[in-house]
């Protein structure tokens, strides 16, 4: 069996570069790669493209990244609530390519199959379709989508064992399955590390040939984006 366990997230991060382009997990501030975003960030990496359903808050997640200007790019499906993001899309300072979020979905998911491009129905007609190929289909106009090229993806996970397979909990599932095998090197923190053969094969969501380097990551914060409560009868 291969072990891909690295050290930590310093050797896991190992040949990032500025100008590259990397796939991150997580629904809001939901899965995400806590960890290798922080090394990101310590790193100083600049002039990256991030692609990301979003950008989490201002002062968590892909919003410390925002912060320092080190993205260059962002690849989203939408804004969410962090102010920043919108503050520097608004302002010219950072390109943004706001795509739909199962679009986004697919055209990682496409990528981690080997597919170079699909068609679909989603956004015709619209700014979203501009400039690309469009053909139709039993009646029905559809799009065509170009699977994404990354460098780097960075995936959070619940439990991974050492031959990197993965098990996601919950809605923390999200983007991160399809990322996995999406880039040229795939990059799994989990809450828990554990050798090859513990996990029960029929609750594996992601095999560890789709992975290539896991960690076990450390201080969580799992911070609550919204927080609503009502108050006691």
């Amino acid at each position: 069996m291969i072990k891909k366990t690295v050290k930590d997230v310093r050797k896991a991060l190992d040949g990032v570069q500025n100008g590259m382009t990397f796939m991150l997990g997580g629904f809001g501030l939901c899965g995400i790669p806590e960890n290798a975003i922080a090394e990101l960030v310590r790193l100083g990496i600049r002039d990256i493209t991030c692609i990301s359903n979003n950008a989490g808050v201002d002062d968590f997640g892909l919003g410390l990244l925002l912060q320092k200007h080190q993205i260059k790019k962002m690849i989203s499906s939408y804004v969410g609530e962090n102010d920043e993001f919108e503050r520097q899309m608004l302002s010219g300072e950072l390109d943004v390519e706001l795509t739909p979020q199962g679009t986004l979905a697919e055209k990682c998911r496409s990528a981690q199959a080997g597919f170079p491009a699909f068609f679909t129905p989603a956004g015709f007609g619209t700014e979203v379709a501009e400039g690309k190929e469009t053909r139709e289909f039993n009646g029905k106009m559809y799009v065509l989508e170009k699977a994404y090229e990354a460098d780097f993806s960075f995936v959070k996970a619940w439990k991974g064992d050492e031959a990197g397979n993965l098990m996601f909990k919950g809605t923390a599932r999200n983007f991160n399955p399809c990322m996995c095998g999406a880039a040229k090197i795939t990059v799994a923190e989990v809450e828990e590390l554990l050798p090859a053969g513990s996990l029960d094969p029929n609750q594996i969501h992601v095999p560890g040939i789709f992975v290539q380097r896991i960690f076990q990551g450390e201080n969580y914060e799992k911070r609550i984006e919204q927080l609503t409560t009502r108050a006691k009868n």
